[in-house]
């Protein structure tokens, strides 16, 4: 009898596999640790404030109707979106995370005779979408640890389908400026399709975020994809969104399953879009949280990448060591050996005590000589 390995698609074991953050409970239980409650997880770009109030209102309210299936539109998320966002309800399409919509993507527009052009230090997620579909990569090298946007469109090929641009970046924390937007979509090739990934760009000043759903507006070649995990505190729900013109939303409609998005999802992420209090709040503690990084930091003479969302990149020297040293100290943060940087980690902002605590943890560490 053959083995399931031999009896699957022969690529398929070739492909890399993600490496999330490590979760408070294993690191906890690896490690000894009498409670959780004794570890910082500042690992993967969480809210450290938890959930929106109003969508834990909402998630409590609609619990007693768990037994119905959602409903498979997103009718009541997508009305209100649309009025949030100046789009028309059938330009956006909710999806199990923004994950998902990279997933549809790569469905709808990849296969082995095309493929995608990224920046070198992005959002690894595009990588693995691409190997599924047995589409090759063109990873762009970054300038200043930003999308170099002249460079990813001198990389276009005419087999390249999708460019993907995160706007903050995961993981360098950087912003492309709305110009320079401008300017690669004005010159990006007809045969391309742009994927905007914007899932921390509500944690910006309203007036510092690009206004790339425009580009929807224009019926350009554009996909923008958003999640509530971030600024809404809603990581566990796993629910974002597509926006897109109407006939793009269409083609993912089409390889999306049926109810993709849960009932507790819908009801609290349709609550949390009119928690404006909630953003606000949201945003004071990153800003407050990166000074206070970025300026310890500057007292340990540490480069760091100046940070525009709710994580800051720093170089430690030997990345990987300093990760599972710090563990020991009951913090979690993220190595980036996986993004080719190796010297660094990322941190994501905590409340004042997490940061707090981190530096002391990164201080006793760097002073082992890790």
């Amino acid at each position: 009898m053959n083995t399931l390995r031999e009896q699957a698609n022969p690529w398929i074991g070739k492909l890399p596999i993600y490496e999330p953050g490590k979760p408070i409970e294993e690191v906890a239980r690896e490690l000894g640790f009498a409670s959780e409650s004794e570890i910082d997880k500042l690992a993967s770009n969480e809210n450290a404030l938890g959930p929106s109030p109003r969508a834990v209102e909402a998630m409590a309210a609609a619990a007693v109707q768990m037994h119905r299936y959602p409903d498979g539109g997103s009718y009541f998320l997508r009305q209100v979106l649309a009025g949030k966002l100046g789009v028309s309800p059938d330009q956006i399409l909710p999806t199990h995370g923004s994950n998902e919509a990279l997933e549809l993507l790569g469905h709808v527009f990849l296969g082995p005779e095309t493929g995608i052009v990224m920046a070198a230090q992005a959002f690894v997620v595009y990588r693995l979408i691409a190997a599924a579909a047995r589409a090759s990569v063109v990873a762009v090298p970054m300038r200043d640890m930003t999308h170099d946007l002249d460079a990813m469109l001198a990389a276009i090929r005419p087999e390249t389908r999708i460019v993907f641009v995160s706007n903050p970046n995961n993981p360098t924390s950087t912003i492309v400026a709305p110009a320079a937007l401008d300017r690669f979509m004005d010159r990006v090739p007809a045969h391309v399709v742009v994927c905007f990934d914007e899932a921390y760009i509500e944690l910006l000043p309203p007036d510092q975020q690009p206004d790339t759903l425009r580009y929807v507006r224009e019926d350009r070649n554009v996909y923008i994809l958003r999640t509530f995990s971030k600024t809404y505190g809603l990581a566990g729900l796993r629910l974002g969104y597509a926006v897109a013109p109407a006939s793009g939303i269409e083609l993912l409609q089409h390889v999306r399953q049926p109810f993709n998005v849960n009932a507790l999802a819908l009801a609290a992420c349709t609550a949390a879009l009119d928690d404006d209090a909630f953003v606000e709040k949201t945003r004071i503690l990153v800003r407050d949280g990166i000074r206070y990084l970025e300026a310890q930091c500057r007292r340990l003479k540490l480069d760091y990448v100046p940070a525009s969302a709710n994580f800051i990149l720093i170089k430690v020297g030997k990345g990987r060591p300093v990760f599972e040293a710090l563990m020991g100290e009951g913090v979690i943060v993220r190595p980036m050996d996986g993004y080719g940087l190796p010297d660094w980690v990322r941190v994501t902002v905590g409340t004042t005590e997490e940061n707090r605590r981190f530096v002391r943890a990164l201080e006793t560490v760097l002073g082992r000589g890790v």
